[in-house]
């Protein structure tokens, strides 16, 4: 789940990302109402946590040039304002929940739980091949019945893989995906996280689900689509 953080606080919005990124979301950070415009319709975010003070743009007349192309983004608006007015104006001008600051991240986590669920369920919101299954609400991931503990950056790992499950991803889509870089860093990073994955969810499973694609990265593959 990738999450756009607009924040001009730039202690806050650190805050706020190493919390959400402890939780398995991918986050990207926008610190003005024109990159929030510019990243939220350019990029496929599932959830926009966006503060209301901010330069350059702010945060209603950010809600109301990115709604009507994004009718189903959610939208999680930071205020210092606790005026009832303002809640109201907020709400009515695209956003679906609101939150005073200051606010305790237990509270702005559970509340992102929230706006996930009230979403339609689609098919991506349990991710399965053979008897693997990973659900990306709750963030668990189960082997034939038996739960699987895994990383943030293991989670990610795998929900990359299954969301490409019978196609070829390659080491530079991982690292964007689950690093949120737009580069190959030119470490064994991948390698080195896919062994970690493959000894919790292959090893002493049967069949083995991942596998490497020589040359060009690794594909998640079940039979009988395994060949050869």
């Amino acid at each position: 789940m990738r999450i756009l953080v607009v924040e001009d606080d730039a202690s806050l919005a650190s805050f706020l990302r190493k919390g959400l990124e402890a939780e398995y979301y991918a986050v990207d950070i926008a610190s003005d109402g024109d990159d929030a415009c510019w990243m939220a319709l350019e990029t496929n975010y599932d959830l926009l946590i966006l503060d209301l003070n901010l330069p350059k743009m702010g945060g209603i007349a950010v809600l109301h040039a990115i709604r009507p192309k994004k009718p189903s983004l959610p939208v999680l608006v930071l205020t210092a304002r606790s005026r009832i007015e303002d809640h109201g104006q907020s709400l009515d001008s695209g956003a679906d929940d609101c939150l005073i600051k200051p606010f305790s991240y237990t509270e702005l986590s559970a509340r992102v739980r929230a706006l996930k669920r009230r979403r339609p369920m689609t098919s991506e919101t349990r991710l399965k091949i053979g008897d693997l299954e990973l659900d990306r609400i709750e963030r668990t991931v189960k082997r034939g019945g038996k739960r699987i503990e895994l990383t943030a950056k293991e989670f990610g790992l795998l929900e990359c893989l299954l969301r490409n499950a019978g196609h070829r991803v390659t080491r530079c889509m991982i690292v964007e995906h689950v690093w949120n870089l737009s580069f190959d860093t030119g470490t064994d990073v991948v390698d080195v996280y896919i062994n970690y994955l493959r000894k919790k969810v292959d090893d002493g499973f049967t069949p083995r689900l991942i596998h490497t694609v020589r040359g060009v990265g690794y594909e998640l593959l079940c039979p009988p689509e395994v060949t050869a």
